[in-house]
């Protein structure tokens, strides 16, 4: 397969290099485009006010792995690579690994997860994938799951524009029990804002919240049958699936219309709109 990658975790992370190296490895094509510098947390952004730079990496990867460093955000870096890097269009855009978990609400803010995105706006399946720590395991179980994924020619390439949200347990590969199709869940953050000064004497602030709560998400009322909401409920949520050490794998869209609301709103059961 013809596979792009990038993150948002930089260049040189470590989770992109294990990733590139093991998809190459059993003769994917590999292109990565990837930030210059780590950019988490930059959500779907876009360079919109300057240039965007992008250089070939050549000291880093395999011979067989075509790299380039882009100065602007995930998002940026997919926009790049489909419209001027690459010369034929990828068969997937994988995003990751990333160092961190990317799981319920981090999907809202997460460069990795936008990366994959664009690919999936673009008209091509994507993958964004991630190890559920910061500090500790070994990328190795998520890059092959992720190449057996890619291996299974039953399901890739898909026929139709799909993105899978993956994250892979921090534990030794023996330890997970499987894999799990998921739906998005709830995390909670307890946000910190220190107060310091610089060398100048001038205040700022640095944001360190962290997740404090993992939540079981009850299923909104989207005005779904009673067979389809139950069948929703009895799939567990990505939060749950990595508590009980099991991959998670989670189809996620961009289209954020709540179609519960709008048919209420629409249908005139909940006014909202003056007459």
């Amino acid at each position: 397969m013809n596979i792009l990658i990038s993150n948002d975790d930089g260049i040189f992370a470590l989770g992109m290099r294990t990733l590139a190296d093991t998809l190459a490895a059993v003769g994917h094509r590999v292109t990565v485009v990837c930030p210059d510098r780590e950019r988490s947390a930059t959500g779907h952004g876009l360079t919109m006010h300057k240039p965007i730079r992008a250089e070939m990496i050549e000291s880093v990867f395999k011979d067989d792995i075509e790299a380039w460093s882009c100065s602007g955000t995930p998002a940026d870096c997919v926009k790049l690579a489909l419209g001027a890097l690459m010369a034929t269009p990828p068969d997937v855009v994988v995003s990751g690994i990333n160092h961190g978990a990317n799981l319920g609400t981090d999907v809202v803010y997460s460069g990795t997860v936008s990366a994959a995105m664009e690919g999936v706006m673009e008209g091509i399946p994507a993958i964004a994938v991630s190890l559920t720590s910061f500090t500790q395991g070994s990328f190795a179980p998520a890059a092959d799951f992720i190449c057996d994924l890619l291996g299974d020619r039953d399901r890739f390439p898909l026929e139709s524009p799909m993105l899978l949200n993956v994250n892979v347990p921090a534990v030794a590969a023996r330890e997970i029990k499987g894999a799990k199709i998921t739906r998005q869940g709830i995390r909670r953050y307890l946000d910190q804002f220190e107060k310091r000064i610089d060398p100048r004497g001038k205040i700022y602030y640095w944001l360190a919240g962290e997740a404090i709560e993992d939540i079981e998400d009850p299923l909104p009322n989207q005005g779904w049958p009673l067979d389809l909401t139950q069948a929703l409920a009895a799939i567990p949520t990505d939060v749950q699936a990595i508590r009980d050490r099991y991959i998670s794998v989670t189809p996620l869209q961009y289209n954020l219309t709540a179609v519960g609301d709008l048919l209420d709103l629409a249908q005139g059961q909940r006014p909202l709109l003056p007459k």
